[in-house]
């Protein structure tokens, strides 16, 4: 009986793709959205933070993504 590595390799994912200012920043500094400007601000945390709650809820407990080894 194999773990489950869906919700692992998921939330890997996202955090590499929602980190704020590496391929996207919402809201940036002069504009709406930037793209990788690598920079960031407390403010773009937060948004990528529920962002990445939100989808990660979604993919996981929704959809139910399951990867068994």
């Amino acid at each position: 009986m194999g773990a489950d590595w869906g919700p692992v390799a998921v939330a890997v994912v996202l955090f590499v793709v929602l980190s704020p200012g590496l391929l996207f920043q919402l809201p940036a500094r002069r504009r709406v959205l930037e793209c990788g400007n690598m920079t960031t601000s407390g403010i773009s945390i937060l948004v990528h933070a529920i962002l990445f709650f939100a989808v990660i809820t979604i993919l996981v407990i929704a959809i139910q993504v399951h990867i068994h080894i």
